[in-house]
């Protein structure tokens, strides 16, 4: 079947990217008003958009999974696909961050052995098991994703709808045990791949109730009550009350926060198509933040901290303002004139349905 494509999502990526550039951009805020002391306390939120690009990411990578399976060159395309996609800019940033930012920023250039992790997409690992490793500290959740995507289209290819929900379930279950593990240990469970699948796993679910046609207007108040009802209230409480040194915290919060985004992407989905919500997500502006938000991603620390050392003014608000603006303009330029050139390449890779070859070879032979 061909995939219905939700341009709605696009602005839902934009929120995300939003929310993690707000979290890092407010961390150096000093508010000098009970205001801005309340935004930089609701910023802090801002780091769950990472979760919620997991959740995305487990549904969209799912749905092209589940519907491609039976094509011709199924695992060469989507790996060349992805690859085309994430390892450019991704290499690029690496090349920037050990070669060339160094001498702008008169900082040292790492030692190789300590860039290695960052290369082989290993660096959540370094960073969990305190390994000696240097590089961009955000690409933890980079890494997290490249190791989804290593075995999750085997794990489609192999099993049946049935099965992949209880195979779903059972990661969600050991990133739990996991967690409860690692905690115990005094393991940071922030970045290490295992104790964060459940959130890809968790988006995965959305891809098989699309399957069912699930996302109709009559499921919304479903989906309205997972959202307001459980999840919502609990994660305010332990987020905003608690605070991240409980232990409970530490293992349950990834799941609630990744059921609450699940929650608001099925909502979002079942939407109709004129509602004023998928207007807004719609949006130009959301629309367009959310084709770049992979550049918004990896640039907004340089962006920062070199507006930091060469655009610093006396007003954290321009200072704000000017980081925006610099991330935007370095995310927009590599987009169009570095990262397309290489999206285009994709075409070359696209999926073509196995069995409607097959049919058109018999037709040839008859």
């Amino acid at each position: 079947m061909k995939l219905k494509y939700y341009n709605n999502l696009d602005g839902i990526r934009a929120i995300a990217a939003l929310m993690v550039m707000i979290f890092h951009f407010f961390q150096a805020f000093d508010p000098n008003s009970y205001f801005w002391q309340t935004i930089k306390k609701v910023s802090v939120f801002g780091q769950t958009g990472v979760t919620l690009f997991f959740v995305l990411s487990g549904f969209l990578i799912t749905r092209i999974l589940i519907n491609t399976k039976e094509t011709e060159g199924y695992f060469k395309n989507f790996y060349l696909r992805r690859t085309l996609r994430i390892f450019p800019l991704y290499y690029l940033f690496l090349i920037l961050s050990y070669f060339i930012v160094p001498y702008i920023l008169d900082a040292k250039i790492p030692d190789f052995s300590q860039q290695i992790y960052y290369y082989l997409y290993l660096q959540n690992f370094a960073s969990t098991f305190s390994w000696d490793a240097v590089g961009p500290s955000h690409f933890w959740s980079l890494a997290v994703e490249e190791h989804f995507y290593l075995f999750w289209p085997l794990v489609i290819y192999l099993f049946s709808r049935k099965n992949l929900i209880k195979i779903i379930i059972g990661i969600i279950v050991f990133a739990l045990l996991l967690r409860i593990y690692m905690v115990n240990k005094d393991l940071d469970v922030f970045k290490f791949t295992f104790t964060r699948f459940d959130s890809l796993a968790i988006g995965a679910i959305l891809a098989i109730l699309e399957l069912k046609n699930y996302f109709t207007s009559e499921n919304i108040k479903k989906f309205v009550i997972l959202l307001c009802g459980i999840f919502i209230p609990t994660i305010t409480i332990w987020l905003f009350i608690s605070g991240d040194k409980n232990t409970y915290i530490q293992i349950f919060k990834y799941l609630l926060i990744s059921f609450t985004y699940f929650s608001l992407i099925g909502f979002v989905l079942c939407l109709k198509s004129d509602h004023l919500i998928n207007k807004f997500l719609r949006s130009r502006f959301l629309v367009y933040t959310g084709k770049i938000s992979y550049g918004l991603y990896v640039y907004h620390p340089l962006a920062y901290a070199l507006c930091d050392n060469y655009l610093n003014t006396n007003s954290q608000i321009i200072n704000l303002l000017i980081r925006f603006t610099a991330t935007y303009i370095l995310a927009a330029l590599s987009y169009h004139f570095f990262e397309s050139a290489f999206l285009r390449l994709k075409k070359y890779f696209e999926y073509s349905d196995k069995r409607k070859n097959e049919k058109i070879e018999r037709k040839l032979l008859m």
